[in-house]
């Protein structure tokens, strides 16, 4: 059955949270186990299974696709155009179908199950909306567990960490305004591409000077300036990110660039507009949780290292104790490409993952 739900899933991908082909989907499903079935927010499916216990675990699982032409010729291939689930969020549901299946056929557990069907991760992030809701204070929800997909660790094998494991994100962007005038007579111009150079190299210069035992990232991708090759350059453009873990370091970098700046402008007689984009948090894994669980599932694997992108199952973890897991595809294939594709093999893997947190826990 998980590789029919997968399968199935894979070829009606939605965007963000506009999600009503999958939502019924899910819901189809569901209204033939012993669970009450909510809509939270507008696409979402919460499923509750009582077993009259004092509190409930919840399990949550990602429903969107993204805007990504597939390119696999593969029978199960997306069927809407400009858009596929090129990031596992098909396996993530077809895991928790296949849980479900299992908790209806338990006669107790320890817990009460709190699944949660969720639009909207990839953009704006539905986490939040979801918590918004009140739904976890309602069911007592004292621990929340997610998982994805991931390409670089062996193919089956479940990993996590304690505390940092996913980055807190935020976009740069940032416009120089300087003088066009021709190169020919240059000091009649105020050169903005100079300016652009002289901000990029300052912040990596300070970047640097970060303790690089800190887990963070400062990088600029973007960067467009002048018109044609014998004119100063009146504009430029820069587009970045940043990632970090700390959110007094991450504060602390957004004003440090708001500082530099000031500098250039001072310096180069520019004028620069400084815009922050800021994502989703940090994903803090609880560390009790997970030594825990460490303890009491053994075939769960030690991340050494954090990655260093972002995941709004944070929203989550920032309301109750939660632990985010990888579930290694090992394919090597890259999140967001238009040939992610995986074994379904795998998936029986979360399932498991998720019956032993809920008896082992």
């Amino acid at each position: 059955m998980l590789k029919e739900y997968r399968q199935e899933l894979h070829q009606i991908p939605e965007l963000e949270l506009e999600l009503p082909e999958t939502q019924s989907y899910i819901q189809q499903h569901l209204r033939a186990y012993r669970c009450e079935l909510f809509e939270p927010i507008p696409s979402s499916v919460v499923a509750y299974f009582d077993f009259g216990k004092k509190d409930t675990f919840a399990f949550r699982s990602d429903m969107d696709a993204l805007p990504v032409q597939e390119q696999n010729d593969v029978p199960y291939k997306s069927k809407h155009p400009g858009c596929m689930h090129a990031c596992g969020h098909d396996g993530h549901m077809a895991i928790l179908l296949g849980f479900a299946q299992w908790v209806n056929a338990q006669a107790d557990l320890a817990h009460n199950v709190l699944l949660v069907f969720q639009p909207g991760e990839e953009s704006p992030g539905g986490a939040q909306l979801i918590v918004d809701t009140g739904i976890f204070k309602k069911f007592h929800v004292t621990s929340i567990f997610g998982l994805h997909l991931w390409p670089s660790i062996d193919k089956g094998q479940v990993a996590t960490r304690p505390k940092g494991q996913l980055a807190q994100s935020s976009e740069i962007h940032v416009d120089i305004e300087g003088k066009t005038s021709h190169v020919a007579k240059a000091e009649e111009g105020i050169d903005a591409m100079v300016a652009g150079a002289h901000f990029l190299l300052r912040c990596y210069e300070y970047e640097k000077s970060i303790d690089p035992q800190i887990h963070r990232l400062l990088k600029f991708g973007l960067m467009r300036s002048g018109v044609v090759c014998n004119s100063i350059s009146g504009h430029t453009h820069m587009e970045g990110t940043m990632r970090v873990f700390d959110p007094i370091l991450f504060k602390e970098i957004q004003t440090k660039i708001r500082r530099i700046a000031h500098e250039i402008e001072q310096e180069e007689k520019v004028k620069i507009q400084v815009q922050f984009k800021n994502g989703y948090p940090a994903v803090i894994n609880d560390e009790a949780l997970v030594n825990q669980i460490y303890h009491q599932i053994p075939s769960v694997h030690r991340l050494e290292h954090p990655e260093m992108i972002a995941e709004d199952f944070a929203y989550y973890q920032q309301a109750i104790p939660g632990v985010f897991f990888f579930l290694g595809t090992g394919t090597g294939i890259p999140l967001h490409s238009d040939h992610w594709d995986f074994d379904e093999d795998i998936l029986i893997h979360g399932v498991q993952l998720y019956q032993d947190l809920i008896q082992c826990l």
